[in-house]
């Protein structure tokens, strides 16, 4: 994969947290079906923004902006912009892969002690 595979807008197809001792899968934290957008800048910028989708209750929001790099296989997002106060200016790599038009993004974060292994599938914005 190049850094030019990546630029552009992306979908969010599904989120899901992963069980390492299995290997299933569960809904993520935004629940069936959210809604999400990826941007990859060709200058370096990433904005990612994600939320609850059709589903009924509070409408959980998650989302960063700032810059990026590829790394082998892995994207490297430099955050400068999130609620999220502990990750700002931190780096968060992603082990990255390409197929079909589909860009899946495997993140673990730990979020209050607790180790969170999360699989990110886009699809390219073509609209």
């Amino acid at each position: 994969m190049r850094a030019d595979d990546l630029i552009g807008a992306w979908r969010l197809v599904s989120f899901e947290e992963l069980d390492d001792d299995t290997g299933a899968t569960s809904e993520g934290p935004l629940g069936a079906g959210p809604c999400g957008r990826l941007i990859y800048t060709r200058d370096g910028h990433v904005s990612v923004n994600m939320m609850r989708g059709a589903d009924p209750g509070p409408v959980p929001y998650m989302g960063y902006a700032g810059t990026w790099r590829l790394d082998g296989s892995r994207v490297v997002h430099r955050i400068e912009v999130t609620p999220r106060p502990d990750w700002v200016g931190t780096e968060q790599s992603r082990k990255a892969t390409l197929e079909d038009g589909r860009l899946t993004l495997w993140a673990e974060t730990h979020i209050e002690g607790v180790r969170h292994r999360r699989v990110l599938v886009w699809r390219r914005d073509r609209t």
